[in-house]
């Protein structure tokens, strides 16, 4: 369903490390917004919704609402450093367009509510 990368999981693990909270997970969803219609969320949380999927990694969870599943099944979240700054990076293959900054993307059947990126 979702993939994570070696480098990416090891990002994930520190920051959820450096979470202030019991039992952290990264919660992996898709708002409306961004200068392609739908946007990726990455947040770190601890509060678990009945309609969320449990996926285990080797060392984190990820969560998922089903209502998130149908934009970014498959999706493999990688990490790239380039020079001074990191972050990471989506590659959805139910994305038909996406943003410049790979922080939104559109898909065939549903566009979403195009917003200005901050």
């Amino acid at each position: 369903m979702i993939g994570v990368s070696n480098k990416a999981s090891e990002k994930i693990s520190e920051i959820l490390r450096s979470a202030d909270l019991r039992n952290p997970f990264l919660r992996v969803g898709v708002d409306e917004g961004g200068c392609s219609g739908l946007s990726y969320t990455l947040v770190v949380d601890e509060q678990q919704a009945e309609e969320d999927i449990v996926l285990n990694k080797k060392d984190f969870r990820i969560l998922v609402h089903n209502n998130s599943i149908p934009y970014i099944d498959g999706l493999e979240i990688d990490y790239e450093e380039s020079g001074m700054v990191g972050g990471f990076t989506m590659n959805n293959p139910n994305a038909k367009v996406s943003c410049g900054c790979g922080a939104s993307f559109r898909m065939a059947n549903y566009r979403g509510e195009v917003k200005k990126c901050d």
